[in-house]
């Protein structure tokens, strides 16, 4: 039994949503891509027109639906396409924050990032980092045993 636990330990590849800003972290993920830098492929890509259009409901609904990460990924502050958005994404996710934990799922599950267009390298990296993170986490089932079936 223990051994079949460790070898589904070991198999076990985190599914992460990742909310991207259409004007910059979608451009970054974008020239990840074209310079050729690899990020883990079980991170999906949700683009929206900036990440203050990112509601909780929809981070909550990802981990109900099995995501076992989520992270958005938005322009820096002060240089956001549409003034205040990532202002009203980092005081959103602040207070989601602490619902998540009343909820017992781990904080460390949601992360915020703010990526440039021209910060490819930066995208991968911290897609690279936040599924290694996600990964020594183990599988998030806490949400997902609040569905009926």
């Amino acid at each position: 039994m223990l051994a079949e636990k460790q070898s589904t330990e070991q198999n076990f590849e985190p599914l992460i949503v990742a909310f991207c800003c259409n004007w910059c972290s979608y451009a970054g993920a974008d020239l990840a891509g074209t310079a050729r830098r690899s990020y883990p492929a079980n991170v999906k890509i949700i683009k929206v027109p900036c990440s203050c259009r990112v509601n909780p409901t929809f981070i909550l609904r990802a981990f109900l639906r099995g995501a076992d990460g989520v992270i958005i990924a938005g322009c820096h502050p002060g240089d956001c396409h549409y003034t205040t958005g990532n202002y009203f994404t980092r005081r959103r996710m602040t207070l989601l924050m602490g619902l998540l934990g009343y909820l017992g799922v781990d904080k460390a599950r949601l992360r915020v990032e703010w990526v440039s267009a021209a910060e490819g390298n930066k995208f991968a990296e911290v897609m690279t980092d936040f599924a290694g993170t996600i990964k020594a986490l183990g599988e998030n089932v806490k949400l997902r045993d609040l569905r009926c079936k």
